[in-house]
């Protein structure tokens, strides 16, 4: 049976309503697939957003923790430095916590500060001592007679303390003359062994 024109026209015609409708579900899938898109970008950005936050909270909270500890210690620390330097043969007269002193616009603190008639001990006291506060402190016993000229007469000696300690940090300390004071069950002890002789500083 011979196919007439109509009927090749009708087909044409069909074909092209058939690729109409390709184009429209492809357009519609397509804006659709847009949509999804931007949607999940957006969760994504409000995600980054929410988690920026929660992380924000998170270092302020650990930050809140990190000084709680830090004073912690001090409070522990405080207290057995009487006993600890005795020991050294070193007497302790008072103990003083955060010390702070201020000249000329400069600002010099102190964790702990332990004084007797001829000594002055300044103890720096970390959660997590490292090589790098080792050498922070130093540069604050460096600065302690111009900040404090009415020890001037005084040795004065320099001491970290932690609860944790850092590969080779206590080894630096100790190589600066440095006592090294840590955690000993339920109290804290000196790690220096007897023959070791402080600095001066």
């Amino acid at each position: 049976m011979a196919t007439t024109l109509d009927q090749v026209l009708d087909l044409f015609k069909q074909v092209a309503q058939a690729q109409q409708e390709t184009d429209r579900l492809l357009r519609e899938q397509s804006l659709e697939t847009d949509r999804r898109l931007r949607e999940s970008e957006q969760r994504f950005q409000e995600s980054i957003v929410e988690n920026e936050k929660g992380f924000k909270q998170l270092r302020k909270e650990l930050g809140n923790l990190g000084q709680s500890w830090g004073r912690f210690l001090e409070k522990m620390v405080a207290p057995a430095c009487e006993t600890l330097f005795l020991d050294r043969g070193i007497p302790v007269h008072q103990v003083s916590q955060r010390v702070k002193k201020r000249l000329n616009g400069d600002t010099l603190e102190l964790d702990i500060l332990v004084l007797n008639q001829d000594h002055a001990l300044a103890v720096e006291v970390k959660s997590k001592l490292s090589v790098q506060n080792v050498k922070d402190f130093l540069i604050d016993l460096a600065e302690f007679r111009r900040f404090f000229p009415e020890y001037e007469q005084k040795q004065v000696y320099g001491a970290v303390a932690a609860m944790d300690i850092e590969d080779g940090a206590d080894k630096y300390a100790y190589r600066q003359g440095l006592f090294v004071i840590t955690q000993s069950g339920e109290t804290v002890t000196i790690l220096n062994n007897d023959q070791f002789q402080p600095k001066n500083w």
